[in-house]
C-alpha cells in the first residue's frame, strides 16, 4: 500500500521595506532549497490615505500596485538566484494585517509563514507581534532580523 504524496511545504514571506525583509526572505528560500518546498511572496498594495477625489485615489491606488509589484519582482529575482525557484507572487489590496490573515484563510496550501524580527527599539514588527500570540492555523517561523547571511544559511 503506497503513502499519499504530500505537497511541497509552501513558505510565505511578506515583503515590504524594513531590513528584516530580506532576512526573512533569504531563510524562506533557502529552507525551500533544501526540502523541496515552494516559495509564495505576498506584497500588499497599501491603500492610501487620502480619499478626497476619486480620480486622485485611482492614480494613488495603481502607484501602490506598482510598488508592490517592484517590490515583488525584485525579491522573486533574489529568490530564484538563491535557490533556483520560481515563487508564486500574491499582490493583495489593503494592509498586510488585515490581508495575510485573509491569503492564510483562502491558500490551504500554506504550510510555514516566515517572518523575521525587528531589530529596531520599537519592537519585533507588527506581523510579528500579530501572530506571535495569536493562535494561528499554521506554524510561524521567526528570524532573528540580525541575522547575517552566512548565519541564515547555516540554519536553514
Amino acid at each position: 500500500m503506497s503513502s499519499p504524496s504530500r505537497a511541497p511545504r509552501k513558505f510565505l514571506v511578506v515583503i515590504d521595506k524594513t531590513p528584516e525583509c530580506q532576512v526573512a526572505l533569504r531563510f524562506a528560500a533557502r529552507r525551500a532549497q533544501h526540502t523541496g518546498g515552494r516559495v509564495t511572496l505576498m506584497c500588499p498594495a497599501t491603500p492610501p490615505d487620502f480619499q478626497q477625489w476619486r480620480g486622485v485615489e485611482e492614480i494613488m491606488r495603481d502607484e501602490a500596485h506598482a510598488e508592490a509589484e517592484a517590490m515583488l519582482f525584485e525579491a522573486a529575482k533574489i529568490v530564484n538566484e538563491l535557490a533556483g525557484i520560481i515563487p508564486e507572487l500574491v499582490i493583495p489590496y489593503g494592509l498586510a494585517t488585515e490581508c495575510l490573515p485573509a491569503l492564510l484563510k483562502a491558500d490551504k496550501d500554506i504550510s510555514i509563514l516566515v517572518l523575521a524580527s525587528g531589530t529596531a527599539k520599537e519592537g519585533p514588527g507588527p506581523l510579528v507581534a500579530m501572530f506571535g500570540t495569536a493562535v494561528q492555523s499554521i506554524p510561524v517561523t521567526i528570524v532573528p532580523g540580525n541575522f547575517t547571511p552566512d548565519q541564515i544559511d547555516a540554519l536553514a
